[in-house]
């Protein structure tokens, strides 16, 4: 191996150490937060989940029974310690382990965030190659005018103006649910998706699809807009490029520079972006969820926060947390990867 190489693997390790280390102390941040808004700044939750009409000894055995009595520091350290050993504890109404109850959920806020970034990445890229390629003209005014609403227009009037158009006036897509209840499958991933495909029911299928359509368009708008202004950016920058003129210059086809040459390169902060807006989506269903009333964990955050279930809250909370932060961290160790300018940079300090 030459001593270029050596130094390049060594580099890409000591990078990839050093953003996993960051992790720790971000991910602790964000559980005393979260530990001192639902345990310090809340309200009691006794008498929400036991009711007003409980009596102050039966108040007081169910704060004993959940570990409330105990120091907010031990309290903090139980969480710390379960976490880590995957226990999340347990829901205040169900009695189920925290880890269950999200887990039966997590698979319909995964597959509409999936959805939204595919629809969000995919046209958010063509509006911004479009408006790269005929810059200052029509199609690039309309373009922006679509990015501007995108990230101007909060997601829960954007999906409450959608189901009035589509499912109240024009009576052609279903307001609210996953799939029609007759036809929801049991059983398999939880992900309806694909049960149905496995299980060739395009009966199902079809009206899983329609379901997610409104939902989908709702989520994906402003990571549409995010990606759109971003692939602008980079499209024009790419298309002043010297090797894009000399690529005209040879009399290649307006098609083959702008797509095969200049999206080509210009793809990296594109890419960066969209990992970026997927974890966020994942993170961010949570009004898009509550209009439409999809039933995946971002609901289920709003209902435990409204019945006090501050161990639900906590776990989700955590779980999003992780989920941002480790897109974050995939997204800078592909970066790394594939720009080559971070290890020279890196280099040229050292």
């Amino acid at each position: 191996m030459t001593e270029q190489g050596r130094y390049e693997r060594g580099f890409k390790l000591k990078y990839i150490l050093k953003r996993i280390l960051m992790v720790i102390p971000v991910l602790l941040g964000v559980t005393i937060i979260i530990f001192l808004i639902t345990r310090v700044l809340a309200p009691d939750p006794a008498p929400v989940v036991l009711g007003e009409h409980a009596t102050p000894e039966a108040m007081a055995t169910w704060r004993a029974d959940n570990g409330l009595d105990d120091p907010i520091w031990m309290q903090y350290v139980n969480f710390i310690v379960g976490a880590v050993q995957g226990d999340l504890g347990t829901s205040y109404y169900t009695h189920q382990p925290v880890t269950a109850e999200i887990a039966a959920r997590f698979p319909a806020t995964a597959e509409l965030a999936i959805c939204a970034i595919i629809v969000a990445s995919l046209l958010g890229v063509a509006l911004g190659v479009l408006a790269a390629v005929k810059k200052n003209k029509l199609a690039d005014n309309v373009s922006m005018v679509v990015a501007l609403v995108g990230v101007s227009m909060p997601i829960f009037w954007s999906g409450i103006l959608l189901i009035l158009l589509f499912a109240g006036i024009l009576h052609v897509l279903p307001s609210s649910g996953r799939v029609t209840p007759l036809l929801q499958p049991t059983g398999g991933t939880g992900f309806f998706i694909l049960d149905t495909i496995m299980r060739g029911d395009w009966t199902a299928l079809g009206d899983v699809l329609v379901h997610l359509i409104l939902p989908t368009v709702a989520l994906s708008l402003y990571s549409m807009a995010i990606i759109t202004r971003m692939t602008r950016s980079s499209m024009l920058e790419t298309l002043n490029a010297d090797y894009i003129r000399t690529a005209r210059a040879k009399g290649l086809k307006k098609g083959t520079v702008n797509i095969k040459h200049a999206l080509r390169n210009a793809m990296l902060p594109i890419s960066t972006v969209i990992g970026l807006q997927f974890g966020s989506l994942l993170g961010g269903a949570l009004l898009t969820e509550t209009v439409f009333a999809w039933p995946g964990i971002g609901k289920f955050a709003v209902d435990c926060v409204l019945k006090s279930d501050f161990p639900v809250v906590q776990g989700i909370v955590l779980l999003v947390a992780v989920i941002f932060v480790i897109m974050n961290l995939v997204v800078d160790i592909v970066y790394a990867y594939l720009d080559p300018r971070i290890k020279y940079g890196a280099k040229e300090e050292g």
